[in-house]
């Protein structure tokens, strides 16, 4: 298995996310879950997750994934979009397979704890939260 560094280290993983985030934080459905949060915030937990669960220094001290999400709608399409989002970032940022394959080995075990089936799944995170719960643009305007 390779190590933190033979994976690109902080620089792939940075390139990695800053490709990613723009692709979401510009999509018409996935971008409104990040509406009121600072690209550069959510990019460097990113960093700072994926180094520490790939054998990297232990920087990340954020939420942990299944807490950070309990208020979003999450479902099985938006999660298959965010895969297909960040697989396009590996491919542009030139990511190696295995570090292809280490990432999203993490990202698919959270699936099942942040993935709902229905609105009353999600619970707020604090008492001044909504529930985020976006429709696909996509879908609304076909059934227009």
């Amino acid at each position: 298995m390779e190590n933190f560094e033979e994976l690109g280290g902080f620089p792939m993983l940075r390139k990695i996310s800053k490709i990613f985030y723009d692709k979401i934080y510009a999509h018409p459905w996935i971008g409104k879950y990040f509406e009121n949060i600072r690209q550069e915030h959510i990019e460097n937990q990113q960093v700072d997750f994926m180094a520490q669960v790939l054998g990297g220094p232990q920087m990340y001290f954020g939420a942990f994934v299944p807490d950070a999400h309990k208020h979003m709608m999450i479902t099985e399409e938006l999660f298959e979009l965010r895969e297909l989002l960040l697989l396009e970032s590996f491919k542009e940022a030139q990511a190696s397979p295995a570090l292809q394959e280490r990432w999203l080995k993490v990202d698919r075990a959270f699936k099942k704890s942040v993935v709902k089936k229905s609105f009353e799944d999600c619970a707020k995170r604090f008492n001044t939260d909504d529930i985020l719960d976006f429709s696909n643009p996509d879908k609304d305007k076909k059934a227009a």
